[in-house]
């Protein structure tokens, strides 16, 4: 579906200068300054996965994504989508691909949804039979029927989400890239994407890439991440691989501190236990010594496994 080997993006700009005539010597200089967004990047995607490419500001994420799309040429590298080559078969290539920007919006603001969405169509050829077919399994799977009438511009941020993912998905393409689509939304509206994503990817069989800061959406949604720091690949794996961290068993005793050795506490003064295999067994034996007046199990944080590698 997705081959990218030996991506590079390097963007060249004119030297910018300050003081007196700044302006003028910034802009008649033939020096330049050179940036990479992106450097050498590999990696590949299979048809119906869900993969997280994930990295701080200014990592490379937008950049690959403007280059899959065929919006920017890359410095050097191949890049194939579905077979094509993005910046060379621009019409293409959009034909196989839906793109939702969590913070832009493809719907005509001042037009109802439902004509947005008969636009969206008629750009991409879509017969009037199929359309409304679309159309039918959109307003179930993401509940439109509330607002399809109302102009853009009068719409929730989730009810213009929801408007923005129909639009990406209405004539099937066989990709999805969503970069932040649950950026600025309630739970409940979070979740409502979710699952739409997830049912998209299991009935079309959708390959879908998510850029997002907020990781619950890929743990969420995403077996496979892509970490990416300073335009390089820092991890390409199943998120099992990443999270290899045990459970932790957090209990607060009826204890003093001198008489639990060896063992973390956290911030509220709770006894932390590694869980290797036998939690009943570890269980027991801290029963048998302290009164445990409260326990929980918590799951290692993703979150912070991400934070720890960007931060090394």
């Amino acid at each position: 579906m997705i081959r990218v080997e030996g991506l590079t993006k390097v963007f060249r700009r004119p030297r910018t200068f300050s003081g007196p005539f700044g302006a003028l010597r910034t802009l008649v200089t033939r020096q330049h300054e050179e940036t990479t967004a992106v450097d050498d990047v590999t990696f590949e995607i299979d048809e119906g996965e869900v993969v997280g490419y994930l990295g701080p500001n200014g990592a490379g994420k937008s950049t690959t994504i403007k280059i899959l799309t065929g919006i920017l040429t890359p410095t050097s590298g191949t890049v194939e989508v579905n077979g094509l080559v993005p910046w060379r078969d621009r019409s293409a290539n959009a034909r196989n691909v839906g793109v939702v920007f969590g913070q832009r919006s493809q719907l005509w603001w001042d037009l109802p949804l439902i004509e947005s969405l008969r636009l969206v169509g008629a750009l991409y050829d879509v017969p009037a039979p199929r359309f409304e077919t679309s159309l039918k399994k959109l307003r179930d799977l993401l509940g439109l029927d509330g607002f399809l009438d109302t102009p853009v511009r009068q719409l929730s941020l989730g009810q213009r989400m929801r408007g923005d993912l129909a639009a990406a998905v209405l004539y099937e393409p066989p990709l999805l890239y969503l970069d932040e689509p649950t950026v600025g939304l309630d739970v409940l509206a979070k979740e409502a994407v979710r699952e739409f994503i997830m049912e998209t990817n299991r009935i079309g069989r959708t390959t879908v890439i998510l850029t997002t800061h907020d990781l619950a959406d890929v743990e969420a949604l995403c077996k496979r991440i892509v970490l990416i720091d300073q335009g390089r690949v820092l991890f390409d794996g199943a998120i099992d691989a990443l999270v290899d961290q045990p459970r932790r068993l957090v209990v607060l005793l009826d204890a003093e501190p001198e008489e639990v050795r060896g063992v973390s506490r956290d911030l509220e003064g709770r006894y932390v236990f590694e869980i290797r295999d036998d939690l009943p067994g570890l269980i027991a034996s801290i029963a048998a010594e302290h009164t445990i007046r409260d326990m929980s199990i918590e799951e290692p944080a993703l979150e912070s496994v991400i934070k720890g590698i960007y931060t090394r």
